[in-house]
């Protein structure tokens, strides 16, 4: 009975591990994609006052907590991974508008994306902006 006990609890030991490593592989896989694209400069942050209202090119609303962006060039649709190169957070957001029209900054993340990335409160943030895939959204405005 013992020796039944010991080789159950092993085998699920094994399952247990090697879903475990299953998972972690996968997740490693997802995070290693090569980026398409980078740059390096300043990220502000609008939000549905600053930006008068909620239209964007794209034509999908505008909401202040949605994991979204502004580009200037990249397609509207292009997922990008922004990073706050001050402490290492970083999401990945959708390109749904155009922006930012500040001299020197590259990108405009929402104010919800800002307070997750941890710069709301400064304003701007150095960062790392990388092209994981290129939209193909008409523009709308």
């Amino acid at each position: 009975m013992i020796k039944f006990i010991s080789i159950t609890a092993l085998c699920i030991g094994i399952c247990g591990c090697t879903a475990h490593m299953l998972t972690f592989s996968n997740a490693a896989s997802a995070e290693i994609t090569a980026p398409i694209a980078a740059q390096h400069g300043i990220a502000s942050w609008y939000n549905i006052s600053t930006n008068y209202g909620t239209q964007t090119a794209s034509g999908r609303p505008l909401r202040n907590d949605a994991f979204t962006a502004a580009h200037k060039d990249w397609p509207l649709g292009s997922k990008v991974k922004v990073t706050n190169l001050r402490n290492g957070y970083s999401e990945v957001l959708t390109i749904t508008d155009r922006g930012p029209y500040t001299k020197g900054r590259v990108i405009d993340v929402t104010a919800g994306s800002a307070k997750r990335l941890g710069f709301y409160e400064n304003g701007i943030t150095r960062t790392k902006i990388e092209l994981l895939s290129r939209g193909d959204w008409k523009y709308q405005h």
